[in-house]
């Protein structure tokens, strides 16, 4: 009985841990804004145990700092913090690029371009392209084989979808990815890592501009 109950104990806090890490990626927590644990509480339909525990672990994944003896406050967004989140996301995805140019079959290099099919329409809507671009990039750190890596793709990236989010950025000069599937389809990995990072680079430059106004 026991087991079932501490069972049951963390299967609740990982439910409002994710609850509130999907209303952080969709900025419905906005950056800056405190949180207290009964509010939380309250929205979550949890108790503030559950909530506590959940906010730690988001406190380890950045997402939120802590206000000692008051509750928890949204991590601000700094355009050093974009700069860093995009050099750490480049070390990440070349990787994925190079280790997939070397090894992926012919399969796989046709799922990554149906994947991405979507950006190449003019008639896309942009909610439909952001989806796409998530499911590419983290498609791709899987089929590189390293778990590690997926992992903390997976991280990065929702901290890139917030900041598409707060944006709210239309199509026109939207960063593809023909490049990366060119090379990656001619298996040549060094031309793939180089064609990730003039794509992150570019995409980083884009963010900061966006931040910095």
């Amino acid at each position: 009985m026991a087991t079932r109950t501490k069972a049951e104990k963390l299967g609740e806090v990982e439910r409002v841990y994710r609850v509130l890490r999907d209303w952080l990626i969709a900025a419905k927590l906005a950056p800056g804004e405190f949180l207290s644990e009964p509010d939380l509480a309250a929205r979550c339909r949890t108790s503030r145990t559950p909530v506590r525990e959940a906010c730690t672990r988001l406190m380890q994944d950045r997402w939120l700092s802590r206000i000692p003896r008051k509750g928890f406050v949204v991590a601000p967004i700094s355009v050093r913090d974009i700069v860093d989140m995009y050099e750490y996301r480049k070390l990440l995805e070349c990787f994925a690029a190079e280790k997939v140019a070397l090894a992926a079959s012919r399969e796989q290099i046709a799922e990554l371009k149906a994947i991405v099919e979507p950006e190449t329409r003019p008639d896309t809507e942009l909610p439909e392209i952001l989806r796409a671009n998530q499911v590419f990039h983290l498609r791709l750190a899987e089929m590189a084989g390293n778990q590690r890596v997926l992992n903390q793709l997976a991280l990065t990236l929702g901290y890139v979808s917030r900041l598409d989010t707060l944006c709210t950025q239309t199509v026109p000069g939207w960063i593809g990815h023909a490049d990366i599937l060119r090379a990656i389809a001619a298996r040549r990995p060094a031309d793939a890592k180089n064609a990730m990072v003039v794509h992150i680079d570019a995409s980083r430059e884009k963010m900061v501009r966006l931040f910095s106004t």
